[in-house]
């Protein structure tokens, strides 16, 4: 059941999907087919559905690294903010000319942008014992309002007609793609490569099984020695490398800049990733794959029937209520008493 939990959540969206659709006056059967089909029906699609995935998959993994440790990061999308920022600054001061080593100090920028984002709900949490979910939370806005300013102020493009963005990275500081007219650029490589790393962090390593151990057992993990503060920042400072990454790879591959509105809502969309991939990195590739047809499906509805697109979250939202149910079903009896 628990390998089933969310195909059953699924299959339980589009049960519901269809009475939603019935009462925004769209057929459900024409409706389900631009959403989930027609966005896979053409190369250009499939670059895209890939594309999208990419950082969902990334981020994905960190956040499994977290909630397996239960700790409980929901500030993924300001460490994705955070690594870009980082990385575009870096962009825009050394892309213009031939450096081949910008695009790889980009990377290592990007990362410890968003280690050092995810390093104040990490010491917040350890010294001070605050809660991770708020600090991590809010902390999204900072980084938001941050980026909005830096394109805006500092570093918008002179030449852009005052729009919120910054100029465009140099060829040195971008992505090269990978076939002619279509987005998918090699960054999907380095999203390939951190899913084996993943996997043999959470699979097949003594510190996975010790993440485990303090997240499942507690008490077992304190009498064994494992020092929870010590896991507290290790998974903390996980996933914000692999988000501050995921910011970095979206803003020298398929953007090229820094814009007000970087993010779709990648960092929270790959909470719902991580959970449907029941946090195991081959699940979390799934789980990212299919949310990324929800993403490119929304537009697809939106351009084609003239349907809003929060139709997309929407259907996201009632697919983590289902898994969650499932979860809680699974784990639990539901027993009718006589008062």
């Amino acid at each position: 059941m628990v390998l089933g939990a969310p195909l059953l959540a699924l299959a339980l969206t589009l049960l519901l999907g269809v009475p939603l659709l019935l009462l925004a006056g769209l057929s459900p059967m024409a409706t389900l087919r631009i959403f989930f089909l027609e966005p896979l029906n053409s190369a250009n699609g499939l670059s895209e559905w890939l594309l999208k995935a990419s950082p969902l998959v990334l981020i994905g993994l960190g956040l499994a690294v977290c909630y397996r440790a239960n700790v409980w990061n929901i500030g993924a999308e300001g460490m994705f903010t955070a690594g870009a920022i980082c990385a575009g600054w870096l962009g825009l001061r050394y892309g213009d000319g031939v450096h081949p080593w910008v695009l790889a100090a980009m990377m290592v920028a990007g990362v410890l942008g968003g280690m050092a984002w995810a390093a104040i709900p990490a010491f917040l949490k350890v010294f001070a014992n605050t809660s991770e979910i708020l600090v991590s939370l809010m902390l999204n806005y900072v980084a938001q309002l941050l980026l909005a300013w830096l394109v805006n102020g500092p570093m918008q493009d002179p030449q852009g007609m005052n729009l919120p963005q910054t100029a465009l990275f140099g060829p040195s500081a971008t992505f090269s793609a990978l076939l002619p007219g279509l987005r998918l650029n090699a960054s999907i490589f380095i999203t390939a490569a951190c899913v084996v790393l993943g996997w043999l962090l959470l699979q097949r390593s003594f510190l996975g099984f010790r993440l485990s151990v303090v997240g499942l057992q507690p008490a077992a993990a304190r009498y064994a020695g494992y020092s929870r503060n010590r896991i507290t920042w290790f998974a903390l400072l996980v996933s914000g490398a692999t988000a501050g990454l995921a910011g970095m790879m979206e803003a020298a591959g398929p953007l090229g800049q820094l814009t007000a509105s970087i993010s779709p809502g990648y960092g929270f969309a790959a909470i719902i990733v991580a959970f449907v991939g029941r946090l195991h990195p081959v699940g979390v590739v799934l789980g990212g794959l299919l949310l990324s047809v929800l993403y490119l499906g929304g537009e697809a509805v939106q351009m084609t029937l003239n349907v809003p697109a929060a139709l997309s979250h929407c259907f996201q939202g009632i697919l983590l209520f289902f898994l969650l149910g499932a979860d809680v079903l699974i784990g639990h009896r539901i027993v009718l008493r006589r008062s």
